[in-house]
């Protein structure tokens, strides 16, 4: 891995960026202009952008919550989210009836138009994850019980959000991935879309292609903060990745350099090709 402090020191190896949202151009509570700017300087050097995020909500969705927080219009091309690739699958499962999971009434917009049927645990032939709930709990733990009652019935359950953790602010909230993580611990399916599986790096690579992109498919330069997540789907995927220190593993790395940082994205048995503390121009 080597330090790359500017994205423009290194810009012109790569043809696109995909870049994660949450950790690198937000911090949960706001975003971060520094490296907003640093993709519409991107842009305006001809490469595509295209913002690649697990969150669980639809990419039309994700980009009003954008806007509202004060976002412009012109520091990407398009955006994925793992909420749009997982209405694949669960379009392929429907009506269920699903055991729906996370928290009341704020990813709904994942489901509309697909005609499922929400039911109790008992009830449910497959699960559906956005992440913990208060009605279940917020911790994995909380979901162990259950679980291994489902697990039991041999039930699939479809993570909308493959994030462990996300940074909100200085605090880490644990997300769907982390209960899916515990599901195949018990010995259930878990079925993601998202970040590092190839369905939404498919929808990234469809979104360049609309705006125009044509170069290899290897040219893309993939940016996020998230080891089991951004780094590995970069790894998987063949691209070239960047990763941003101070992130979900800020606390561990920040100010440290590159050493702690290569010494962090181990211990998750991955390794990236650039470093840098923040993105910027």
């Amino acid at each position: 891995m080597k330090t790359a402090p500017r994205l423009s020191d290194i810009l012109e190896q790569y043809s696109a960026l995909f870049c994660d949202v949450w950790g690198v151009i937000r911090d949960g509570h706001a975003l971060l202009p520094d490296a907003i700017s640093a993709l519409q300087q991107a842009r305006m050097a001809g490469r595509g952008v295209v913002l690649v995020s697990n969150s669980p909500r639809p990419s039309a969705d994700l980009a009003q919550q954008l806007a509202y927080m004060g976002a412009p219009d012109d520091a990407w091309d398009a955006i994925v989210t793992s909420g749009d690739a997982t209405r694949f699958a669960l379009a392929e499962r429907a009506p269920g009836p699903f055991l729906k999971i996370g928290p009341a009434g704020r990813d709904d917009q994942l489901y509309d138009g697909l005609g499922l049927e929400f039911v109790s645990a008992e009830a449910a032939h497959a699960i559906v994850c956005t992440g913990p709930s208060g009605e279940f709990g917020w911790e994995p733990e909380d979901y162990r019980g259950m679980f291994e009652r489902m697990v039991a019935r041999d039930l699939e359950l479809v993570c909308a959000n493959p994030d462990i953790v996300v940074q909100v602010g200085d605090e880490l909230v644990w997300c769907a991935g982390a209960l899916a993580r515990l599901y195949r611990e018990l010995g259930g399916t878990s079925i993601i879309s998202g970040k590092p599986h190839k369905p939404i790096y498919e929808l990234g690579y469809a979104a360049l292609a609309r705006s125009g992109w044509s170069e290899p498919r290897d040219s893309v330069l993939a940016i996020g903060d998230g080891p089991e997540t951004d780094i590995a789907g970069a790894r998987r995927m063949g691209i070239d990745s960047l990763f941003i220190g101070d992130g979900i593993l800020g606390s561990e790395i920040s100010g440290a350099g590159i050493g702690a940082a290569e010494d962090a994205l181990a211990a998750y048995g991955v390794a990236a090709d650039w470093y840098a503390p923040h993105l910027i121009w």
